[in-house]
């Protein structure tokens, strides 16, 4: 007897060149799919494929960042395995459709959706934990990470978006708000699962396909495989002090030199951020997170006002839970982990969810100096221009800067901080691209594949630095024909 999902897979294969285990790069078919061979794939699958028509289409298209509305795949497929994973890959193979990976749906570029096949990993969302480690599933978004791991007193070291998927953040390498503490996600992840080209589900590890895992850990998403679980090192949770503090704007070129020279080299223990925005007024903020006590929190952070020579205008320093930290840092201070989400009904929403989408552009720079006079003079002539946009730094060194720039496919390992250039409204993209390039000439060229920058031209030297030749070579053994090909695709 042949089950049905087997029946599907052979019959997809049937009449096509010869496949014996190594996927050779073949075009498949010379026409594209029917209607029926639509069907069958969803028919073949546990999980759901959403089709133009159908009632969820439009929800299920969508990705956050709305200035993507426009494109409409042929289909969006809800994988409930690795294994429909691998029955979206063999379709995509033998009919020549374009294929996408989406997790959280968080692409700056928009990358996360495409005119094909978008193969969704959000209903690979479990999470669970044993003896210092937690495997989550692909698709699983950070607020819900947080919130299960919080459960067993442990966490990993992550962003602060809540609805980003766990499976970009790590790929790309994953700054995060306890980085300096215990590192990038990427460097606690101890072992993936990944359905590559051929459709095979490898889990890699130092020892297992110890390249690809090599790769996993900064190298991008999407570039290699369909990732579908990760298992990470955690760490014991406790509680923290949080600290916001604001000055007016005419101390903002005192504040980011004091900042700059103060955040990369403080303790392990204490992370910053520095905020310059323009949304809707200039405004200054230095935020951030101390592993420890109100009372040592408040000793580093007076060395950071003694430096600018004045205090802030409005002061916040409270000890907190270190979950409750967590959904701070997400903005959802004041709302519960059900109403931290998107809201709906598909996989990686909720009904209950208040979190609306935004339509934005985005740039990057790491500093691996610190900026000069001239160099802040410059940025903050950038913000202070008409419009709605902000600039978010965001400390590095301590356990990031202890791992070797060809440890892992992440490079950046001696930036001192991280540079987000993020603008919304009208003008957005007029302005990311003047303050990026007013930036250049003082942050050189290096930018950070997690916050991905179509208009980049030598995007493989700044996104990968030395590691970009390795990169190729991993891509060239695991996907020779290069089904997933994203335009900065490796």
């Amino acid at each position: 007897m042949i089950d049905r999902r087997s029946f599907l897979r052979v019959s997809a294969l049937a009449g096509t060149a010869a496949f014996s285990g190594a996927f050779s790069g073949t075009a498949f078919a010379a026409a594209g799919p029917r209607p029926a061979d639509w069907s069958a794939l969803g028919r073949g699958l546990d999980g759901k494929l959403i089709r133009p028509g159908d009632a969820s289409y439009d929800n299920a298209r969508h990705v956050f960042n709305a200035a993507f509305d426009s494109v409409r795949p042929a289909g969006v497929a809800y994988c409930a395995t690795a294994a429909d994973v691998s029955e979206c890959l063999a379709f995509a193979r033998r009919f020549g459709v374009p294929v996408t990976s989406r997790s959280g749906g968080h692409s700056y570029a928009g990358w996360s959706t495409g005119a094909g096949l978008v193969v969704d990993v959000s209903r690979m969302s479990g999470v669970s934990y044993a003896g210092g480690h937690a495997t989550v599933g692909a698709g699983a978004r950070l607020v819900d990470v947080y919130a299960k791991l919080a459960a067993h007193g442990v966490s990993i070291p992550a962003g602060s978006c809540p609805t980003v998927g766990v499976a970009g953040l790590t790929l790309g390498g994953g700054i995060g708000v306890v980085s300096r503490q215990y590192g990038l996600t990427c460097d606690v992840l101890e072992s993936l699962k990944i359905v590559t080209a051929d459709g095979k589900t490898l889990t890699c590890s130092e020892t297992a396909h110890p390249d690809l895992f090599w790769a996993s850990r900064g190298g991008g998403g999407g570039n290699f495989g369909v990732a579908t679980s990760f298992t990470f090192r955690t760490h014991a949770t406790r509680q923290v002090t949080l600290f916001f503090l604001h000055w007016p704007w005419s101390k903002a070129a005192a504040v980011l030199k004091a900042w700059q020279s103060w955040a990369p080299t403080a303790p392990d223990a204490l992370w910053s951020n520095c905020h310059l925005n323009h949304d809707p007024s200039p405004d200054v903020m230095v935020g951030g997170l101390y592993l420890g006590g109100k009372a040592a929190c408040e000793n580093l952070l007076q060395k950071l006002v003694d430096r600018v020579g004045s205090g802030p205008k409005t002061r916040y320093v409270a000890v907190s839970a270190y979950d409750h930290a967590m959904m701070v840092e997400a903005g959802c201070s004041s709302l519960t982990v059900a109403q931290c989400h998107r809201p709906g009904t598909l996989p990686g929403q909720n009904p209950s969810g208040r979190l609306v989408r935004d339509s934005f552009t985005a740039k990057s720079h790491f500093a691996y100096t610190p900026l000069s006079s001239a160099g802040i003079k410059a940025l903050l002539a950038q913000v202070a221009a008409p419009g709605r946009h902000s600039v978010l730094l965001d400390a590095l060194g301590g356990a990031v800067a202890r791992v070797r720039p060809d440890a892992t496919a992440f490079p950046h390992r001696k930036a001192l901080f991280s540079v987000q250039y993020y603008a919304h409204k009208s003008g957005a993209a007029a302005w990311t691209r003047a303050a990026h390039a007013a930036m250049r000439p003082h942050l050189g060229d290096h930018a950070y594949v997690n916050y991905v920058d179509p208009e980049l031209t030598n995007w493989r030297q700044q996104y990968y630095g030395a590691n970009a030749a390795r990169l190729a070579e991993v891509k060239a053994a695991y996907d020779p024909g290069r089904l997933f090909r994203l335009p900065q695709g490796i």
